[in-house]
């Protein structure tokens, strides 16, 4: 009979690997948003059942806050969040968001353009894939299909 000793500090490894392999979630955020938006309420709820302090900011002109982190004209929607060094823009779903601090891309933050259905705050079921985009100085290319 072979010794468990071995085995058991191998799975143990390999255990604590996994779990270093996920990149956590900044503690705050902060959420720029219309004051009549209920659905930028309904994201901000999302983000803290991730564990996420949210501060909502519904007193500042949202162009000019998606103007300074290079959201690209016309993919933009109704609430622009700030967390950790990145940008969020509209209701990205949860998947996107674990994954952009996964891999740390080198990008000014992702987004997806509109209110569309099924998506985190938003209401109803999902209509086609989200097409989430990243972006760097005003310029969008693709992130993820979810």
């Amino acid at each position: 009979m072979r010794p468990a000793f071995p085995h058991l500090l191998l799975f143990a490894g390999l255990l604590l690997g996994a779990g270093t392999a996920q990149a956590a979630l900044p503690d705050t955020a902060i959420l720029y948003k219309n004051p009549q938006c209920g659905c930028c309420d309904g994201y901000a709820r999302h983000l803290e059942q991730l564990g996420i302090d949210v501060t909502i900011v519904d007193d500042r002109e949202l162009g000019e806050v998606k103007q300074a982190a290079g959201v690209p004209y016309g993919q933009g929607s109704c609430h622009t969040v700030e967390i950790g060094d990145y940008v969020i823009e509209g209701h990205v779903p949860m998947a996107a968001l674990k994954a952009l601090f996964e891999q740390h891309p080198d990008t000014d933050g992702i987004g997806l353009a509109g209110m569309p259905s099924g998506t985190p705050g938003m209401p109803g079921p999902q209509h086609a894939p989200y097409e989430v985009y990243q972006f760097r100085d005003h310029q969008a290319s693709p992130f993820m299909t979810l």
